[in-house]
C-alpha cells in the first residue's frame, strides 16, 4: 500500500512538472506569435508602401516621399550609432536625433493619412500637400546637417589620426638609419683636403 502511494505521488510530481513545462511552452509561444504578427504587420506596410511609391499621381509622390523619410532617418541614426561606437563625445545629439525620429514618424503617419484619402477621394488639398511637402524637406534637411557634421568630425579625427601616424613614420624611419661613424667622416674629410691640394698642384 505504501508503495502504491509512493508511485502515485511520483506520477503526480511527474505530470505537475510536465504541466508546468506545457505552461511554458504555451507561454513562449504566444508571446513569440506577438512578435511575429507585429513584425509581419510592419513589414505590409513597408511592402505596401513600396508597392503605392510605384504609381503615378499625388498619393504615389507622397509615398515616395514617407520612403525617402524613412532612408534619411535611418542614414542619420547609422551615422549617430557609430560616432557613439568610436566613443566621440556627442553631447545631446542622440536626444535630439531621438526627438527628430519622433517628429518623423508623427510626419509619416500624416503623409500615409493623406496619401491613403488621396486613393479613395478625387479631391485634392494642395494646400495640405504643400505643408506636407515643406515639413518633409525641413526634417530631411536637419538629418542631412547631422550626418554631414558627423562626417566632419570623422575626417578632422581621421586626418589627426593620419598626421600621428605620419609622425610616428618618419621617427620610426629616422631611428632604423645607421648613425654616421666620426671615424668615417674624418676620412672623408681628409680624402676630400688631399684630392683639393691635387687638384692645385699643391
Amino acid at each position: 500500500m505504501a508503495k502504491i502511494g509512493e508511485f502515485l505521488v511520483i506520477v503526480l510530481v511527474i505530470l505537475a512538472f510536465l504541466l508546468l513545462l506545457g505552461g511554458v511552452g504555451i507561454y513562449l509561444l504566444v508571446k513569440l506569435g506577438k512578435k511575429a504578427a507585429v513584425k509581419a504587420k510592419q513589414a505590409t506596410v513597408r511592402l505596401s508602401t513600396h508597392v503605392n511609391a510605384m504609381g503615378t499621381g499625388d498619393a504615389a509622390e507622397v509615398e515616395r516621399l514617407r520612403l525617402d523619410l524613412r532612408r534619411e532617418v535611418s542614414l542619420t541614426r547609422q551615422a549617430v550609432e557609430h560616432a557613439q561606437s568610436l566613443g566621440w563625445g556627442l553631447g545631446d545629439l542622440p536626444r535630439l536625433l531621438a526627438d527628430l525620429t519622433a517628429q518623423a514618424d508623427v510626419h509619416d503617419g500624416q503623409l500615409g493619412m493623406y496619401a491613403q484619402q488621396r486613393r479613395v477621394s478625387p479631391y485634392v488639398d494642395h494646400a495640405t500637400l504643400d505643408r506636407l511637402r515643406e515639413h518633409q524637406a525641413k526634417l530631411t534637411a536637419m538629418c542631412a546637417r547631422i550626418r554631414a557634421d558627423l562626417l566632419g568630425d570623422q575626417v578632422q579625427h581621421t586626418a589627426t589620426g593620419i598626421a600621428d601616424l605620419t609622425s610616428r613614420t618618419d621617427l620610426e624611419i629616422e631611428a632604423r638609419r645607421r648613425a654616421p661613424d666620426p671615424l668615417d667622416e674624418i676620412d672623408e674629410l681628409y680624402r676630400r683636403s688631399m684630392e683639393e691640394r691635387r687638384d692645385r698642384g699643391v
